[in-house]
């Protein structure tokens, strides 16, 4: 009914076509209707958390527009607001969840167990994303979701353009079929300079976009964009002259998959976007050649473009040793850091997972009551942070915020300078397995513990590996989330892999899969 509710107003606005028609429901996801009352309260808390967000979003926005305003300087900027980086995400799978990087890592979360944790949504306390029907009925009146580059409920935004010196007409609609590449060249083109070939003597790629000024002044312009792919986790797309040939290789929510998907089994469909706006009607059956031209055309764009190989990896691409990707630091095994040094994403820091590692710090204690974090990666939804507390050493490893693993020394240290180091002996045998944490005082061991699981894949995309503090959100409660900085002396931490494990079809990078996806 929501779907039904929004195609009318898009309708009315003039935003889509009034032919255009609701495209069909993804394959098991499941209707209001279908859902327990649980499922329900959840939905409604999860929607309600957007809607404050995007109002959030709205104002800051229109604080920047008052202050373009007050400096009289709103008319002559190229305004554009482009309404979301792809379509809405389905990634919070069907249930949605309170913790992203749990589904990512294909941890569900129970409705039954989330409930007791409603009122935290949208809170510090969590980090959710929406059930996977809120995303479909946010793309209306579309099919499927972000990542799904194939159907336009994965790509389709609209964008908002204000510029009045350069546009006098107001609120008008265009509906040429256009690229976020053609964005840049717009702004170029409207600005009046060229694209550069070199920069600081580092020739350039040439910009592959195509203007779009000429339809600002013309609603009727015919459009520039003739032929575009589309590619994302082997979900595949082409769009040539009004028509599109599709095929959707994964589902969102399955970033972890437990089976191999061949290329070859997918099933392409085939749309006339000039009279079906929404991807409703499948004529793939009534225009076989046609169908079959696209997907030759879509070889030659992918060729050209270095779309090839196709990789349908998700969440494994997120770890270098696992993606067979480059990785920031080569083969380096140790790295030292010293006292200030924060905001180390996870690709410009050592890849500490799935291998045994230690981390050593040579610290200053001005008296037993030194606190703070000594060096931290991730926070609340998952990572690792050694710290004092109390005096006393201490590791802990948060798994997603489901379970957290502390191991602290029993007595405090003594004023001085001391090497304190964890020494993290990981169990081997695959991806995301225990292992055991062992803290040591100037080469004596003060306690040791058992972490059952590791994070295989990623700590976090925002949060970072930072030294002295734990900023963002805390990687345990033992320390504050503010004010957690290490009241001693940091002189250095240095962390050190050991050799990694022996290699395997799940330490290849991913080529076992490629390879025979591929066939």
């Amino acid at each position: 009914r929501q779907r039904e509710l929004t195609l009318q107003r898009q309708r009315d606005l003039g935003v889509v076509p009034p032919e255009a028609e609701l495209a069909p429901w993804a394959e098991g996801v499941p209707h209001w209707d279908d859902l327990s009352d649980n499922q329900r309260r959840l939905s409604a808390r999860f929607m309600e958390t957007f809607a404050a967000f995007t109002e959030h979003a709205d104002v800051q926005v229109g604080r920047f527009v008052d202050a373009l305003e007050e400096l009289g300087e709103l008319d002559n900027t190229l305004f554009l607001y482009i309404l979301g980086d792809n379509g809405a995400s389905g990634e919070g799978g069907i249930e949605g969840t309170i913790v992203e990087h749990r589904l990512g890592h294909g941890v569900v979360d129970d409705p039954d167990e989330m409930i007791d944790h409603l009122d935290e949504i949208g809170g510090p306390l969590s980090y959710p994303i929406a059930p996977a029907g809120w995303a479909l009925a946010l793309n209306t009146p579309y099919q499927w979701t972000k990542q799904v580059a194939s159907h336009f409920g994965g790509t389709r935004d609209g964008m908002i353009l204000h510029w009045p010196r350069g546009v006098p007409e107001r609120g008008g609609l265009r509906h040429q079929f256009s690229h976020v590449i053609d964005v840049l060249p717009t702004i170029l083109d409207c600005a009046g300079i060229p694209a550069p070939f070199s920069v600081d003597g580092v020739p350039q790629q040439p910009i592959e976009g195509t203007s779009m000024q000429h339809t600002l002044t013309d609603p009727q312009a015919s459009e520039h964009r003739r032929t575009q792919y589309f590619e994302m986790c082997g979900n595949r797309g082409i769009y040539h002259n009004g028509w599109m040939a599709v095929t959707r290789h994964g589902i969102p929510w399955e970033m972890v998959p437990d089976k191999d998907r061949r290329f070859t089994d997918d099933v392409w469909e085939l749309y006339d976007i000039d009279h079906d706006w929404s991807q409703a009607r499948d004529l793939a059956a009534e225009h076989p050649e046609k169908l079959r031209r696209l997907q030759d055309l879509f070889l030659i764009e992918a060729a050209k473009y270095q779309v090839f190989p196709l990789d349908d990896r998700v969440t494994e691409r997120e770890n270098p040793a696992m993606a067979g990707r480059i990785d920031l630091l080569g083969e380096r095994t140790s790295i030292t850091y010293r006292a200030g040094m924060r905001r180390f994403t996870e690709e410009t820091t050592l890849n500490v997972k799935n291998r045994s590692h230690s981390i050593t710090a040579d610290v200053d204690l001005p008296d037993t009551d030194t606190h703070g974090v000594i060096i931290s990666q991730g926070g609340r939804f998952g990572g690792w942070s050694l710290y004092v507390t109390d005096g006393r050493p201490a590791y802990a490893y948060n798994y997603f915020g489901m379970n957290l693993y502390t191991v602290r020394g029993d007595e405090p240290l003594t004023p001085g300078r001391h090497e304190i180091r964890l020494e993290f002996d990981y169990d081997g045998g695959g991806l995301g397995k225990g292992g055991t944490a062992v803290l040591l005082v100037n080469g004596e061991k003060h306690a040791s513990g058992r972490v059952a699981r590791t994070i295989p894949y990623y700590f976090s995309f925002d949060e970072t590996l930072d030294v002295g503090v734990d900023l963002s959100t805390p990687v345990t409660d033992d320390y504050p989330a503010l004010d957690n900085e290490f009241t001693g002396t940091i002189h250095t931490v240095r962390i050190d892999l050991d050799d990694p494990i022996a290699a395997s079809s799940e330490y290849d990078g991913g080529l076992h899969r490629r390879v025979m996806g591929a066939q």
